[in-house]
């Protein structure tokens, strides 16, 4: 029988699977629902472009009409590969800010302050700038400045300053206020996903076991204990126990799902849907929420520098995959996103309530819209949006999707910050740095110049920036699921680690944040086993 079972080979399940069979006498099986990590795709940083358009790798989920969206549905892509999102998101290295951490503690959440969680940050980075009070090398997570970064993106750091934000050379060291260019997870102009970083160099190790392919539909408990978990694979039932503990890793969408699935959850919405409750947790699947999210974005032909569909660009783009194959340098090492910033919405907000996002290319619909020409796009997003949503169940069947409600725009704080944050983009992008190349905001924003066109341009066209978050919250309320090591409150043996178990969201992009929860929840995984 084997030690631990993780559900999802996601960024939190890959660092929980290497880290746990550091011990040769600890076993471990890791089911994950997608393919191995081999396509290019994954490997070159700008395959993910293709990996927008194509699908692939992605559970390409989508959220129930949203009021706040004037109706629509959003999209919610999560990665459905080993790396999970990882694989496929922008690698982007950001913490949040430091407050953050110090509210999930001061929430009576005993452990996971900014002090006590930096040391897991700085265990899990290498960092090539080098370690110092804020960053550490050594770790497998191989953080780098972009190779061959665009020739725009300092453009837009100069533009921003312009408008008066000062620049910031390092948005995870003391201070996270400011504009500059992001670092990456990259390692020799590759990708370097959580899979790339944990799981790969260990996959020879007798006490792990990977499964890819294998869906999780249920965990298995006897009384109050959970003991191993049913999954499809190739279309048959399979089984797995475990002797100490399932640990659930399967992000902020799926984990919660899975619970539900399994009768541990709001006895009426399990009632609804036909499924008897095993144990109630009414917290279960609510307090989703998410950044929310609005890209500007300008037209501008004659700049072939740029990402773009054109004669030119495909020539430049054949060139690249040569200098790529080649040296792993040049354009397609970069990760469109390169640039940006967090900033204030007003400046009487005492830290920043917005990140900018400046992608070297024209974005619409999440780049799964095909656009010609050559341009460039800055996206604004709520960090701390007051809306709450929840993830429920649609029936049943454990291979259908959940219904999925963040809620976005529902509280008019949030459409006050972004149409806030709207504006400052506007702005930036008006500043002489790029001016001066004769881009031109598409008439689609461009139109809207009153705060009631505005906010009905965003209504229309924002959407999430890939980072839910809460539903199954860390805490001691009513509507807390997990408690301050992660354990399922009622549960024995079974535990939450990924971003579903954030008491609120950080303020930035959530890939480290998950690898460094996974970091210390494998301490307190291996502390709980300790006689």
């Amino acid at each position: 029988m084997l030690d631990y079972i993780i559900v999802g080979g996601g960024s939190a399940g890959c660092v929980l699977a290497a880290r746990l069979t550091e011990d040769p006498d600890i076993s471990v099986a890791l089911l994950e629902a997608g393919p191995g990590d081999k396509s290019v795709l994954i490997h070159c940083p700008a395959g993910l472009a293709l990996l927008a358009k194509t699908g692939q790798a992605n559970w390409g989920f989508n959220t129930v009409p949203q009021p706040g969206l004037n109706g629509r549905e959003g999209y919610m892509p999560r990665g459905k590969v080993l790396g999970g999102s990882s694989s496929v998101n922008a690698m982007i290295y950001a913490r949040g800010h430091h407050r953050d951490y110090d509210q999930w503690a001061a929430e009576g959440n005993a452990g996971w302050s900014w002090d006590e969680v930096l040391p897991y940050f700085k265990r899990a980075e290498h960092n090539e700038r080098g370690a110092d009070a804020w960053h550490g090398t050594g770790g497998p997570l191989n953080v780098m400045d972009l190779r061959s970064p665009n020739r725009f993106s300092p453009v837009f750091v100069e533009a921003a300053q312009q408008a008066g934000f000062p620049h910031n050379p390092d948005f995870n060291g003391a201070d996270q206020e400011g504009v500059g260019v992001y670092q990456v997870t990259h390692k020799n102009g590759e990708r370097y996903s959580a899979a790339k970083a944990y799981l790969t160099p260990h996959l020879s190790r007798p006490n792990l076991h990977v499964i890819t392919g294998a869906q999780a539909t249920r965990i298995l408990l006897e009384r109050k204990r959970a003991v191993g978990v049913e999954y499809v694979q190739g279309g048959e039932v399979k089984q797995l126990r475990a002797e100490r503990e399932v640990l659930l890793c399967g992000g902020a969408i799926q984990s919660p799902h899975l619970l539900m699935l399994s009768g541990i959850g709001p006895h009426e919405y399990l009632l609804q849907n036909g499924i008897a409750t095993r144990h109630e947790l009414p917290g279960v699947g609510q307090n989703l929420h998410d950044h929310v999210d609005v890209v500007l974005v300008a037209n501008a032909p004659h700049l072939k520098d740029l990402f773009g569909l054109s004669l030119a660009g495909m020539a430049r783009t054949v060139q690249g995959i040569f200098e790529w194959r080649n040296s792993r340098s040049g354009m397609l090492t970069t990760n469109f996103a390169e640039a940006g910033g967090f900033i204030k919405s007003q400046p009487s907000e005492a830290i920043p309530d917005l990140q900018l996002h400046f992608v070297v290319g024209k974005l619409l619909d999440h780049g799964r819209q095909t656009t010609f020409g050559h341009g460039y796009s800055c996206h604004v997003c709520l960090l701390r949006p007051l809306s709450r949503g929840s993830i429920q169940l649609d029936g049943k069947d454990p291979l259908a999707p959940p219904l999925i409600d963040p809620n976005f725009l529902s509280q008019r704080d949030d459409m006050d910050r972004l149409l806030r944050g709207f504006k400052i983009v506007r702005n930036i992008l008006a500043q002489p740095a790029l001016s001066q190349y004769g881009a031109r905001e598409l008439s689609t924003s461009a139109k809207a110049q009153s705060d009631i066109e505005i906010e009905r341009f965003i209504r229309d066209h924002a959407d999430t920036i890939y980072h839910p978050a809460g539903t199954c919250r860390m805490g001691s309320g009513e509507y807390d699921v997990v408690d301050a090591q992660l354990r399922v409150r009622g549960i024995a043996a079974l535990r939450v680690v990924d971003a579903s178990i954030m008491p609120q969201l950080v303020g930035g992009n959530t890939n480290a944040p998950v690898i460094m929860i996974a970091e210390k929840a494998a301490d307190m995984i291996r502390a709980a086993q300790q006689p």
